[in-house]
């Protein structure tokens, strides 16, 4: 193994549905998210730090949601609050400027864009699993939206398939600061193998 820390010859970042809805100004979720995010200087760090990583070599997966097609959800026995909010908001709509990908977090050539999850975690019934593997990805580093559901659900499950698993503290964001508060410093402290900050991060990769 690799002195570094986080060698990219076996570390991706996951960059966790980077939508307009959630990250442009006049998305549907924007003004929900705009509080906390801005109080951590999400947008600017992850404008640091995608591009970072791909200069260090680190291979980018972009982790979307289910994009909101007519007739998603409307029969299903069990949904959850999310689900419900996204179906009666059309959330990430599929063929509408709130379902593309932010132009500057989205995928570029080369990213992996795994198959989309319907509910939080982007290895539960997606090809994530499979996609890391074939890179020959052991280290994992998630970023995006929102840190106490999708960042939270994925990293846990990524932790119990043997990952690596590192989160972003300031590179996320919730819908409350009590979201924010809880996942950072009850929850992922339970199952995360590092929480760092966008400049610690930025010194790792080199």
């Amino acid at each position: 193994m690799s002195e570094r820390t986080y060698d990219p010859a076996d570390t991706a970042l996951l960059v966790v549905d980077p939508y307009n809805d959630f990250m442009s100004e006049g998305g549907k979720l924007y003004d929900q998210i705009k509080d906390v995010a801005d109080s951590v200087d999400m947008f600017g760090n992850l404008r640091k730090l995608i591009p970072a990583a791909r200069s260090a070599g680190l291979k980018i997966f972009v982790l979307p949601h289910r994009s909101y097609r007519e007739g998603d959800y409307e029969n299903w026995r069990q949904r959850t609050g999310p689900q419900v909010m996204v179906m009666e908001k059309k959330v990430f709509e599929r063929g509408t400027w709130g379902g593309e990908f932010h132009p500057e977090f989205g995928p570029k050539k080369g990213d992996v864009v795994v198959h989309e999850h319907w509910a939080q975690s982007s290895f539960a019934n997606t090809d994530l699993d499979f996609q890391l593997k074939q890179h020959g990805i052991r280290q994992i580093i998630l970023v995006g939206m929102v840190a106490n559901t999708c960042i939270e659900s994925t990293g846990r499950f990524g932790m119990e398939l043997g990952y690596h698993v590192t989160l972003i503290k300031d590179a996320t964001a919730a819908f409350s600061r009590e979201a924010m508060q809880a996942a950072l410093e009850v929850n992922w402290p339970t199952f995360a193998h590092a929480i760092l900050t966008t400049p610690r991060l930025l010194a790792e990769i080199g």
